[in-house]
C-alpha cells in the first residue's frame, strides 16, 4: 500500500505542474503560438535527449530482453487496439466514429506517459518507454493517418514522418550505443542529462495549456464522450493487464506496459482532426475530458497492479 500512496504522489506531482501551466495560459504568459513552439521543442529537442540519455548504461543480456517484450508488446497491443476499435464505434456518426476510433488506439503516451514513468522508474522507465513510443510513432503516422484519410495505403508524407521522426531516430542510435557500451564524453552526456531533464516539467505545463484552452461549459456534454473516455481510460488498460498477467510479465515491465495504455488520448488526436477537416471540436474534448479523468483513473490503475 506504501508503494500505491508514493505512486499517488508522484502523479499528483505531475498534475501540479499542469496546473502551473493551466494558469500560465490563462494569464497569457503561454499562447497558442508559445504552446506550439513548446510542444515542438519538446518533440524534437528535448524528448529526444531524454531517450538518448536513458540508453547511456553498460549492455545487459536481461536490459534487451525486455527491450525485445516491450517491442511485441507495442506491436500486438496496437493491433489488438485497432481491431477492437472497428468493433467498439459501429453505432457512432462517422466523423466522431473516426475520433473514437482513433483514440481508442492513441494514447498520450509521449507527453504524460514519460513524466509518469521517469518519476516511478527513473532512467529505465523512459529506456523501455521510448520503445513503446517508437512503435507508437510507426502505427499513428499510418493507421492514425488512413483512419481520418480514409486510405489504407502508406503515402510520402507519412513514410517522410517515419523515417524523419527525432524519437525514431534517437531511439536506433540508443540502441546502438546500448550495444556496443559506448558512453558520451563526460561534459556531452551532463549536457544531455540536463536538456533531456526539461522534457517533464515542459511535456506537463504543454498538457495544462491545452487544458485551459478548452470551454468547460461544453466539455461534459454527450454521451459519446463518456463512452470512449471508458474505453481509452478503462477498458484498454485492463484488457492489457490481464492479457500480461496471464502471460506472467515481469512486474516493472508489465506495469510501465498497462501505464502507457492507460494514458488520456493523444494531443494529436486534435491535429489530425483539423488537418482532415473532421470534428476537430469534439476531438478537442475527448483530449481535455480524457487528460482530467485520468487524475482519477492513472492512481487507480497504479493501484491495481500494485495489488
Amino acid at each position: 500500500m506504501d508503494n500505491s500512496v508514493a505512486v499517488f504522489n508522484q502523479v499528483l506531482i505531475l498534475f501540479l505542474i499542469m496546473f502551473v501551466g493551466f494558469i500560465a495560459k490563462k494569464t497569457g504568459i503561454i499562447n497558442d503560438a508559445v504552446s506550439k513552439k513548446l510542444s515542438e521543442l519538446l518533440l524534437k529537442i528535448t524528448n529526444p535527449l531524454l531517450v538518448l540519455s536513458a540508453f547511456q548504461m553498460d549492455f545487459s543480456p536481461d536490459i534487451m530482453n525486455n527491450v525485445l517484450l516491450v517491442f511485441i508488446f507495442a506491436v500486438v497491443a496496437n493491433l489488438v487496439s485497432i481491431l477492437l476499435g472497428q468493433v467498439l464505434f459501429v453505432r457512432q456518426k462517422n466523423e466522431i466514429k473516426k475520433i473514437m476510433k482513433f483514440t481508442a488506439v492513441y494514447s498520450n503516451c509521449g507527453f504524460m506517459g514519460f513524466p509518469v514513468l521517469e518519476s516511478l522508474f527513473g532512467r529505465t522507465g523512459i529506456l523501455y518507454g521510448s520503445i513503446y513510443v517508437a512503435v507508437f510513432n510507426i502505427f499513428l503516422w499510418t493507421n492514425g493517418m488512413a483512419i481520418f484519410s480514409s486510405s489504407e495505403k502508406l503515402n510520402r508524407d507519412s513514410i517522410k514522418k517515419i523515417v524523419l521522426n527525432p524519437g525514431i531516430i534517437t531511439v536506433l542510435i540508443g540502441i546502438v550505443l546500448f550495444m556496443l557500451s559506448i558512453r558520451l564524453p563526460g561534459p556531452v552526456a551532463e549536457a544531455v542529462d540536463l536538456v533531456g531533464s526539461m522534457t517533464i516539467p515542459l511535456s506537463m505545463l504543454i498538457v495544462g495549456a491545452t487544458v485551459a484552452g478548452s470551454r468547460f461549459k461544453e466539455l461534459f456534454r454527450g454521451w459519446d464522450i463518456y463512452y470512449i473516455t471508458a474505453v481509452r481510460l478503462v477498458l484498454m488498460p485492463l484488457i492489457a493487464f490481464a492479457a500480461l498477467k496471464i502471460l506472467g510479465f515481469p512486474e516493472m515491465l508489465m506495469t510501465i506496459c498497462v501505464l502507457l495504455i492507460a494514458m488520456p488520448a493523444a494531443a494529436t488526436t486534435t491535429i489530425f482532426a483539423e488537418l482532415y477537416d473532421s470534428d476537430s471540436v469534439f476531438a478537442s474534448r475527448v483530449v481535455v475530458f480524457t487528460t482530467l479523468a485520468s487524475i482519477v483513473t492513472l492512481p487507480l490503475m497504479m493501484l491495481l497492479i500494485q495489488l
